[in-house]
């Protein structure tokens, strides 16, 4: 105990918590709190954190690509208004103008006739809410806690739909109430479904990864049972 006490101690001291713009690598600081993760419980964490940097980066975007909207919340600046949005979604709070909406209600008010505020704030805070809610409503993961697969599974498909929600929603004269991707003679600009592939397919992968870590342990108690091997008790 008082080794692992020591151990804990020395993590602690190098760690350090990483924001949305920290890019995760192998040479990150190893915290004290990964010695109570399984390597799912790391590759959640991980995956939910780049998630939330991607929405970040698409936040930035489409701010820059719709400077109207943030403008409709009320803020001197758009980096206000991201703040609003970044601590919202980082301390789950609701944000005023979405009336207690969260994750799939938000998303679908969000990019409708019937909301009048900024709808990146709206689509962006959706989305994150989202895939908090989808992951037990926790951002980091620890050998107690359980991931629902089939949550996980559903995410990665709302996703998907928001994508194609943002590229083809529009107003009644026809126009998108949020400019994003763009194919035209000027030249092409796919980073918005670039960033959207990339959250979808982390989440597919930590789909199987969970899949296969509950499917081993009915494997692993099936081989227990088929070759007689008892626990050991001291």
């Amino acid at each position: 105990m008082a080794l692992l006490l020591l151990l804990l101690g020395g993590l602690g001291g190098c760690s350090e918590r990483l924001d949305h713009q920290s890019i995760v690598s192998n040479s990150s600081p190893i915290k004290a709190s990964e010695l109570l993760q399984s390597h799912a419980d790391r590759m959640a964490t991980l995956a939910m954190r780049n998630n939330l940097n991607s929405l970040y980066r698409l936040m930035d975007k489409l701010y820059a690509r719709n400077p109207r909207e943030w403008r409709k919340s009320g803020f001197a600046s758009a980096e206000q208004a991201k703040q609003q949005v970044h601590d919202a979604i980082e301390q789950g709070r609701s944000l005023p103008a979405l009336a207690g909406r969260r994750d799939v209600q938000a998303l679908g008010y969000a990019l409708s006739a019937d909301y009048q505020g900024d709808r990146v704030a709206a689509y962006i805070y959706a989305l994150g809410s989202m895939l908090i809610a989808a992951h037990g409503g926790r951002t980091e993961y620890y050998l107690a806690h359980s991931l629902d697969v089939q949550f996980i599974h559903n995410a990665a498909r709302n996703v998907e739909k928001a994508a194609w929600m943002l590229a083809n929603r529009r107003d009644e004269q026809g126009n998108p109430w949020l400019l994003s991707n763009e194919m035209s003679e000027q030249g092409n600009n796919l980073s918005y479904a670039v960033e959207f592939g990339k959250i979808v397919a982390r989440l597919d992968l930590l789909t199987d990864v969970l899949d296969e870590r509950y499917r081993r342990i009915g494997v692993n108690y099936a081989q227990g049972l088929l070759f007689l091997n008892f626990l050991p008790v001291q």
